[in-house]
């Protein structure tokens, strides 16, 4: 007979006892691990001077490879050939041709009328024959007198020749005795005499044929003088028809049909689309490292050309300094005169260096510092920056492989030294 319940009230009042001891372990488990997890965190929001919304901000990783220092160039495609041709003399100016008009070599685009330079010729012509009927004459009064003259020699020596003869019968007679000694002294004098004028004939002919020969090559020059005159007004009228001196493209006409034009005015303008080239403005400050022969890359439509800079000019115009980059090899098909295209030269290339993309932190912080990221915190260290391309950025010291960095402007940070990263 069971009298109460006593026995079995001590078993039921232990059993809360037990609960609580399991709820108290259990709560002081919870709380180590909160204090786990979020003391280091308290410190580190307690050691930050600033905190940053993270989602505002673009970061960049420290790689190692190859680095290629460039600068980004905008340009207008040119023609390499394009001349302006102008007036060769005052005139009136005739145009054959319209702007954007394809031309054939030596067609014909402006004639100049010029009744001055056509008087000249004709006037000049004239002169040239003159001065052949000149020559002509000349050469004919050179015959003339070389024939009068060999007529004079030839008679001199038919009377040395007699007066020889009579010497001999002189010789003779006087050997019979026939002969007086006057008479004999007489014979001999007349073939002296004869052989005198026989020889100064001939000295004289001689003479008188090389001042008659003088004569001739004066006027022989005087009339190739003014061929070479008359040549000269002949290349003048013909170039009065401007023609084109390469096949290609109309790209301005600078006068109207009918317009009065000067000696040396620009006339119209050609180009020629078989050779194109990029007419770039490279910044004062990278001309000193861009020269002839520096490698460029050309981008049209989404596609890459290789280039390389043909010329640089040494004027300063507004900051910046004039270049022409020259495509190599290939030249891009469906390109314009004047068509805007950007370029990248490249002016050096530095293999297996610590890199990372370039962004606004690089000016703001005067290329000696970084905001480097570890875990939720940006703390700003000192670095050292090498080469710096268009977009990337060498780092000489201060990080290392793998290093995590702010590239956006860290105005919001205010220069605090640690920065926590709200995500």
């Amino acid at each position: 007979m069971i009298r109460d319940t006593s026995t079995m009230d001590r078993p039921v009042e232990a059993a809360p006892r037990l609960r609580r001891r399991w709820l108290l372990a259990a709560a002081a488990a919870v709380v180590v691990l909160l204090g786990a997890t979020t003391v280091p965190g308290l410190v580190r929001w307690a050691s930050s001077e600033r905190a940053v919304d993270a989602s505002a901000l673009r970061f960049g990783t420290v790689t190692r490879g190859d680095l290629v220092r460039e600068v980004a160039v905008d340009g207008s495609v040119v023609a390499a050939f394009r001349p302006t041709l102008t007036s060769p003399a005052r005139g009136v100016a005739r145009v054959e041709v319209q702007a954007g008009q394809t031309v054939a070599r030596d067609q014909v685009l402006v004639r100049v009328e010029s009744p001055e330079v056509d008087s000249r010729l004709a006037q000049e012509r004239s002169a040239l024959l003159s001065a052949q009927s000149d020559l002509q004459r000349q050469r004919i009064q050179t015959r003339q007198d070389r024939l009068q003259r060999e007529q004079g020699i030839a008679l001199l020596g038919v009377q040395l020749e007699a007066a020889k003869r009579a010497m001999d019968r002189a010789e003779r007679t006087k050997q019979m005795g026939i002969l007086n000694e006057v008479d004999y002294e007489r014979a001999q004098d007349e073939v002296k005499l004869a052989a005198v004028r026989f020889e100064a004939a001939k000295g004289e002919a001689g003479l008188a044929a090389e001042t008659l020969a003088f004569e001739v090559k004066n006027r022989e020059s005087q009339v190739e003088q003014q061929r070479l005159v008359v040549s000269e007004l002949q290349r003048q009228v013909a170039a009065l028809a401007v023609k084109a001196p390469f096949a290609g493209l109309v790209s301005r006409v600078a006068v109207a049909d009918r317009d009065s034009v000067t000696e040396g005015q620009p006339l119209v303008g050609v180009v020629d689309l078989s050779r194109l080239e990029l007419e770039v403005w490279v910044p004062e400050s990278y001309a000193p490292d861009i020269k002839a022969g520096t490698p460029a890359v050309i981008t049209i439509d989404g596609r890459e050309w290789p280039g390389e800079v043909t010329s640089l000019s040494p004027e300063v115009q507004g900051s910046r300094v004039r270049g022409i980059v020259g495509f190599v090899g290939q030249t891009p098909p469906g390109l314009k005169q004047n068509q805007r295209v950007s370029a990248k030269l490249v002016l050096e290339t530095r293999p297996n260096v610590l890199k990372v993309q370039r962004g606004p932190f690089l000016e703001a912080l005067g290329e000696r510092q970084a905001y480097v990221v570890d875990d939720d915190v940006a703390e700003l260290r000192p670095i050292q920056i090498g080469s710096v391309s268009v977009s990337e950025v060498e780092i000489a010291g201060g990080l290392k492989a793998g290093d995590r960095i702010v590239l956006s402007d860290p105005t919001p940070f205010e220069g605090a030294k640690r920065v926590l990263l709200q995500r």
